[in-house]
């Protein structure tokens, strides 16, 4: 294995100096709509980006890069690496002030030294800086750096011990947090996602998850700059605005390996039309990894009808599963159709992974395949006490690609990478991921997050199946996101109790006695599903509920908003008891 990613990169522009790794898709008929980098440019490119930044810094300072999407963020990252400076990706400022206030929190956090962007960004980056209280020398161009390109014995030796970027997580605002990923744990995940799925230099990487998540960095753009291989970008705002572009790319770009979010598929399954699909060939597609927020059984199972006409084979559909603190991957399937267990509801609801029996009620759990180089412990997230197969408990993790901690916060570091199994031996050293799950037969089962898992009456119910279950059963709420959670309140007898909330986008307009009846439905849907009952419902405008960069709802901060009464609901309905705690 190589010492740092930078050799890896630097011998692979060598061996394939005129095979083009990087393409950036934004028009298929625009005759600028597609550009490309090989191996051996962006190798030069980089070399003179490293010889500007250590101009300007020492190595193991921090670069905060802000860049759109495109060529020019890679080539920074590479010229990051190459002059040993950590990366620290970032989304733009943007016009929103709660945007540059994340943007200004991180690079405060960081402390960075540097900011790169490009020529488009350099004004409203410029504001931001100056906004902040940064300096105008602070920010570096790196679209049309000049510098001579920093000879080979002038690069930092770098090793598997090296810091290469802080992976900043969709945490608040005011405290964000830094995963520090080395460079060592770039190569070891890189090499366990290729040996987990047969991966090597002819595997073309192709989506449009933002470079600044880590799917799309380390998912996506790093894998082939380690295989040798290349991978085929688009934007975020390209796919939401044409779903269709996701697949033609992977049509025309004999993309073999993409990603996306469980909304993604749903949103192509929906929106793609049928004569779109008829000129499509997705018979080359090998792995199309659904990540980065709950696999929904009917999700997998409606895109493979969907586009099978198209070739899709149902065996490219890849439930997997992964976070910035393991690096990114940690579990997948590989080539093989997704694997569906239908578990008994009032055992879930009990900690417990159990067949249907009878006239019970099932709930479909899908598999995220194997983990790979990773030692796997369940754990009662309470007692830290690890629990049998087949039991749900917090998923611990151990291994080279699990990241070395927040930066600059020893103590969440402590609390988050150094947990320590209960007994008279425990065992140290594991990541707790926040996420609950099981194993069986030796796959990993996701089955919520700790933080979310709503307790009601000493049940366990999972804000997701909620949510899934509405839309599912309303089509007025088809194709919107939703957030279910709870707020504690008091009973008649002045005993605490938590109640339930749900918070959900409507397509259409509607009158107040349509809104009215809908909601009357949405409660006895939650009644006879989960049988709970709705204290909370907002029906409320596309776009209200809030989400990161990869999709996932942020049901924690739509509970901030709902207790504190923000925003405009097209309908709002509160039992007593909770109209009493908000108001």
């Amino acid at each position: 294995m190589d010492a740092s990613l930078s050799e890896c990169i630097r011998r692979n522009a060598v061996a394939h100096g005129d095979r083009q790794v990087i393409t950036f898709l934004s028009d298929f008929d625009a005759d600028d709509g597609r550009i490309s980098i090989s191996y051996a440019e962006l190798d030069r490119r980089a070399r003179s980006i490293a010889a500007a930044l250590l101009d300007r810094c020492r190595p193991g300072d921090r670069a905060l890069l802000l860049h759109p999407e495109g060529l020019d963020f890679a080539v920074a990252f590479v010229g990051c690496l190459y002059a040993g400076v950590v990366a620290v990706p970032s989304p733009l400022p943007g016009r929103y002030q709660h945007h540059q206030r994340r943007v200004t929190a991180i690079a405060a956090d960081a402390q960075v030294s540097v900011v790169l962007t490009d020529e488009q960004s350099l004004k409203s980056v410029g504001d931001w800086a100056a906004a902040a209280g940064r300096p105008g020398n602070d920010v570096l161009v790196t679209s049309d750096c000049e510098a001579p390109p920093l000879r080979d014995e002038l690069l930092p030796v770098l090793g598997h011990d090296s810091v290469a970027l802080l992976q900043y997580t969709s945490g608040s605002t005011g405290s964000p947090k830094g995963v520090v990923i080395t460079h060592g744990n770039l190569l070891h995940n890189v090499d366990a996602l290729q040996r987990a799925f047969g991966l090597d230099d002819s595997t073309r990487f192709g989506s449009w998850i933002p470079h600044y998540h880590d799917m799309g960095l380390m998912g996506i753009l790093l894998p082939p700059l380690y295989l040798g291989g290349s991978c085929v970008l688009m934007s975020p705002t390209t796919f939401l605005k044409r779903p269709h572009w996701w697949l033609r790319m992977v049509d025309e770009y004999d993309i073999t390996w993409t990603a996306g979010p469980n909304f993604a598929f749903e949103l192509c399954s929906r929106q793609i039309t049928d004569e779109q699909i008829a000129g499509l060939d997705l018979s080359r597609l090998k792995f199309a990894c659904n990540g980065s927020e709950p696999v929904q059984a009917t999700t997998l199972t409606g895109f493979a009808k969907r586009f099978a006409s198209a070739g899709l084979r149902a065996e490219a559909l890849n439930p997997s599963y992964g976070m910035a603190e393991a690096t990114v991957f940690v579990s997948g399937s590989g080539f093989r159709e997704p694997v569906v267990r239908r578990v008994d509801e009032r055992s879930l609801a009990a900690g417990l992974l159990e067949p249907v029996r009878g006239t019970g009620t099932g709930r479909d759990l899908v598999s995220c395949g194997w983990p790979h180089d990773y030692d796997v412990r369940i754990v009662a997230p309470d007692t830290r006490t690890p629990l049998p197969e087949g039991t749900v408990g917090e998923i611990w993790l151990r291994g080279p690609s699990v990241a070395q901690g927040y930066w600059d916060n020893p103590e969440a570091t402590a609390r988050t990478f150094d947990a320590a199994t209960a007994g008279a031996d425990p065992d140290h050293g594991y990541l707790r991921t926040g996420d609950l799950g099981a194993v069986l037969d030796g796959e990993l089962f996701i089955t919520g997050r700790i933080k979310e898992m709503l307790i009601l009456r000493g049940r366990n119910l999972y804000p997701q199946d909620i949510e899934y279950e509405v839309r599912d059963r309303h089509p007025e709420l088809q194709g919107m996101f939703g957030a279910a959670f709870t707020v504690p309140v008091r009973d008649e007898d002045g005993l605490e109790e938590e109640a339930l909330v749900l918070v959900h986008e409507i397509r259409g307009r509607h009158s107040d006695d349509e809104l009215n009846a809908l909601a009357s439905a949405i409660g006895r849907t939650v009644f006879q599903e989960f049988g709970a009952h709705l204290a909370g419902l907002q029906l409320v405008r596309r776009g209200t509920v809030p989400r990161t960069t990869s999709g996932k709802i942020q049901r924690l901060e739509m509970r901030e908003r709902f207790c504190s009464q923000q925003g405009e609901p097209l309908l709002s309905k509160t039992d007593a008891r909770l109209a009493r705690a908000l108001f």
